[in-house]
């Protein structure tokens, strides 16, 4: 069992930056491959960035490289993401996520997580 707690969300102006952070917890987190998701109001849940065990590789879709960087430090048990140049559109609840030791790493889906985090909340203003 792996337990993933977000922090670092808020409420920011078009144009900022914000850093969210996920401490991971439980039998072997540090092996597991993370990543993030977001959710808006009214859509469905979508990949954000993906990162191997030991952090030598990182995933995005096209549409977030250059604005989103995932980084994790196995040593403190956490998982950032830090996001520059926000947009009204990056408005979401943020969720972390522990993919299973099968899953695609680069495109995950839904079926990709094995765990879930709570979520934390990034609002972005015009």
């Amino acid at each position: 069992q792996v337990q993933l707690v977000e922090s670092g969300g808020g409420l920011v102006q078009a144009g900022g930056s914000l850093r969210l952070s996920c401490v991971h917890f439980g039998r072997d987190s540090s092996t597991y491959a993370m990543a993030w998701f977001r959710q808006a109001p009214g859509k469905e849940r979508e990949f954000v960035a993906s990162i191997t065990w030991s952090g030598d590789n990182t995933y995005y879709p096209d549409s977030l490289k250059g604005r989103f960087t995932i980084s994790r430090d196995n040593t403190k048990s956490t998982i950032d993401l830090q996001m520059h140049i926000l947009e009204p559109e990056d408005t979401a609840l943020y969720y972390c996520a522990a993919l299973w030791r099968t899953a695609t790493i680069i495109q995950p889906d839904l079926d990709d997580v094995a765990y879930w985090g709570q979520g934390t909340q990034v609002t972005v203003s015009s």
